[in-house]
């Protein structure tokens, strides 16, 4: 069985849980999440916890059970407490700026990049250096902080670019001078 499949989900007070055929409803003080399940997982709703099992031993059903299970879970903490991503920005002249719906980013383009952010997506830019990304929606959170980043990912012998708060950049050294090559 699967081991993060097996594990019951338990609802916290505030939350509610909504079953429609396949399709699963959560809503909380944050906000409101839907996911539909595939039709070989089966949910059971009760009121204190939710509980996945599949219909056989096959490595497909096993690899949608925990895969369900930690949408499920995902869903629940997201309308709960919500996800937060943060992202550094390093660099000489690179800055970002938040506006209604908007990220502005100066990146050493010729222009500046402007991103819309997706509805339920907000943005604090802290010290024009730091961006906060702020939702209730885990996949579409992490869409997103990998979308910024793309922009320009950090290049590894300045690391200037885009990173995620905590990312380790493997540097490179450069080129060698005159007295290291010979002639």
């Amino acid at each position: 069985m699967s081991r993060i499949g097996k594990k019951a989900i338990s609802i916290p007070q505030g939350v509610k849980v909504n079953l429609n055929s396949n399709i699963i409803k959560v809503d909380g003080p944050k906000g409101s999440l839907s996911h539909q399940i595939g039709q070989d997982i089966s949910v059971d709703v009760s009121s204190s916890e939710i509980k996945l099992s599949r219909k056989t031993d096959g490595r497909e059903h096993r690899e949608l059970h925990g895969l369900s299970r930690s949408i499920i879970a995902n869903m629940v903490k997201g309308v709960t407490e919500g996800f937060t991503r943060k992202l550094e920005i390093s660099g000489v002249g690179y800055k970002a700026e938040a506006q209604a719906g908007m990220l502005n980013l100066t990146l050493g383009y010729s222009h500046p990049v402007k991103y819309p952010l997706p509805k339920g997506i907000t943005a604090e830019v802290d010290k024009q250096t730091g961006i906060l990304l702020k939702g209730i929606d885990n996949q579409l959170l992490g869409q997103v902080a990998a979308e910024i980043k793309a922009y320009r990912v950090p290049d590894p012998y300045k690391a200037k670019g885009i990173k995620y708060s905590g990312e380790v950049i493997m540097r490179k050294a450069g080129k060698a001078g005159k007295a290291a090559g010979g002639k």
